[in-house]
């Protein structure tokens, strides 16, 4: 981002080139600051509006400007000729007012988006005229990544004094806004941004700035863009942190201080508030021990991920709803040592094959089964039992393309058949009434079925069809 407080002396303008569009002529302006560089076009009267403004505020001669021209001012020859002249005045104008750097000549250089003085100035005067009323009615600011790194380099520079000694554009209007801020939403991009030759994602920033911060919401800005966040330690309720390419929780959790030996930061860096967290659609394969670090969590959002197993978080006993959609489970054994009193989990779009690894969490209300490889309706056994199970889902598995597959998972939960909810829809009296006929063949025919037969699942699978 372009800085031109630090690169004054190291900043040029040329007029490098005449366009047509819709039969009007475009100066390209090209202004270069340090290595940051963007385009400006502009007509001749957007030249002749500015010059007027430089002449009767800022002392620039009256005389400097290119004249204009009634007739055949459209031939190749002239607009060339003007494209000098144009060249020369925009050298001319900005070696005069390279110190003070009006605002009017700023904005017509397009300062005011691409270098981190000018941005600052417009946003302080945008929060000093809305800051209350955005502060009142949004529930989530949402500021650029330009705006992040501005203010975060702001805090590294001194403010060189300027012609705008006006409040409105104070530097303390961005400060005491973003301490206000409570919801906050960051998009990256890796796209150049406008005609410059910036990249959003390849810009640092911090977050010292946002003292009540509670909901951050990230969405594809790499982690490495992300300097500091340790102030939001102690109040952030809520984090979201989507097409990041994360690999693992700690490149945020522990941001600021990843390069440190875990054993050494004790209780320093615990989220002391934090009760939600989404890291949907990122690369994370495993879950580590930065869990610990957020022991208060109560809903985990893993979806779109590469995991493939589950690792022990039952140090998290507060947390009741997991969603582990679109990832890579195969197998899900013994659950109920590695998760506490989970209430939801959300498993669709996996390769599980079996129930048998839920088969002792007690607490669990709703389980999203949906999309994967079940094909034997006996599976259901193993969670049949559950005694707060209500909400069940095995849509597009194998086994949902069986014949009456709807009527045989219902029945195996005996006296709750009625109370559950299988792929959104509970069971119909007629479903209910066909349940309770198989319930009481099945009973009666497996108290006829002899011990050393009850285990052949040929025989069980006939018995019970």
């Amino acid at each position: 981002m372009s800085s031109f407080v630090n690169y004054r002396n190291d900043s040029t303008v040329n007029v490098v080139e005449a366009l047509s569009k819709d039969n009007v002529t475009f100066y390209k302006i090209v202004v270069k600051v340090g290595s940051v560089q963007w385009e400006v076009l502009h007509r001749y009267n957007d030249f002749v509006e500015l010059h007027e403004t430089l002449v009767s505020d800022h002392g620039v001669a009256k005389d400097l400007l290119p004249p204009k021209k009634v007739i055949r001012n459209k031939t190749p020859k002239f607009v060339e000729q003007r494209r000098e002249a144009l060249n020369d005045y925009l050298k001319n104008v900005f070696k005069y007012l390279l110190l003070t750097m009006p605002s009017e000549f700023a904005h017509f250089l397009h300062f005011n988006l691409y270098d981190i003085f000018f941005l600052l100035q417009d946003l302080a005067k945008k929060l000093y005229l809305e800051g209350d009323k955005l502060l009142e009615n949004e529930k989530s600011h949402k500021f650029s990544i330009l705006e992040l790194h501005a203010i975060s380099e702001r805090f590294k520079m001194a403010c060189p004094p300027t012609e705008k000694v006006d409040q409105m554009f104070d530097f303390s209007h961005i400060l005491d806004f973003c301490s206000q801020v409570r919801s906050l939403s960051i998009e990256g991009s890796y796209e150049k941004l406008g005609t410059s030759n910036i990249i959003p994602n390849e810009l640092y920033f911090d977050l010292i700035s946002f003292k009540s911060l509670i909901d951050l919401k990230v969405l594809g800005v790499p982690m490495g863009c992300i300097q500091s966040v340790g102030c939001l330690r102690d109040s952030l309720v809520s984090l979201s942190v989507h097409i990041a390419s994360v690999v693992t929780l700690n490149e945020f959790l522990l941001v600021d201080v990843l390069h440190k030996d875990q054993s050494s930061l004790a209780d320093t860096v615990i989220w002391k508030k934090l009760t939600v967290i989404n890291f949907a659609s990122n690369n994370i394969d495993n879950v580590d021990w930065a869990i610990r670090l957020v022991p208060k969590l109560q809903q985990l959002n893993l979806s779109s991920n590469k995991l493939t197993e589950l690792c022990d978080i039952s140090c998290l006993h507060d947390l009741q709803v997991l969603n582990l959609s679109m990832n890579r489970f195969s197998m899900c054994l013994n659950w109920h040592a590695k998760i506490g009193n989970i209430v939801k989990i959300d498993l669709s779009q996996n390769k599980i094959e079996s129930l048998q690894g839920f088969s002792k969490l007690y607490s669990l209300e709703s389980l999203d089964l949906g999309c994967n490889l079940i094909d034997d309706v006996e599976e259901v056994q193993y969670i049949c039992n559950l005694p707060c199970l209500e909400y069940l889902w095995l849509t597009a598995n194998p086994v949902a393309s069986s014949i009456d597959y709807r009527v045989k998972v219902i029945e195996q939960f005996n006296a709750r058949m009625s109370e559950i909810c299988l792929d959104n829809e509970k069971a119909s009296e007629k479903e209910l009434d066909t349940a309770r006929v198989l319930q009481a063949l099945r009973i009666v025919k497996e108290g006829k079925t002899p011990s050393f037969l009850q285990n052949n699942n040929s025989s069980h699978s006939f018995n019970r069809s």
